[in-house]
């Protein structure tokens, strides 16, 4: 925990060095930060790596190495293809969070947790 702000670039910069050692075939990250907003470290990683990009995906699909990636624009649609690895940032329509019903809630609270 700490009252300092990270800033976009110095989180590329961590991500980087994870993409390097793990070597991904895709980076998928949110389109903006929660704290400012900012927009700006998927590009940054992107650009950093050495590796295509395509922001703001609502549909990704993957075949023969390569990720199609589906995006709104002003005005209408785009459609990239990517040569893998790459990095995708994602709109809120690239996935529909599960609805947790309160009966599986409950039986969650009841199954073991194993600490790692």
């Amino acid at each position: 925990e700490s009252n300092d702000s990270v800033e976009p670039l110095a989180v590329a910069k961590i991500l980087k060095a994870l993409v390097d050692k793990e070597q991904p075939q895709l980076v998928i990250l949110g389109k903006q930060a929660i704290d400012d907003d900012s927009n700006q470290t998927g590009q940054m990683l992107a650009a950093l790596a050495n590796l295509p990009q395509a922001t703001f995906a609502s549909k990704v699909t993957i075949a023969d190495g390569k990720a199609t990636v589906a995006r709104e624009v002003d005005g209408g649609a785009e459609t990239l293809s990517l040569t893998l690895p790459a990095v995708v940032t994602t709109d809120l329509r690239l996935n529909e969070p599960r609805y947790v019903t309160l009966p599986n809630i409950m039986k969650a609270k009841k199954k073991p947790l194993e600490t790692v």
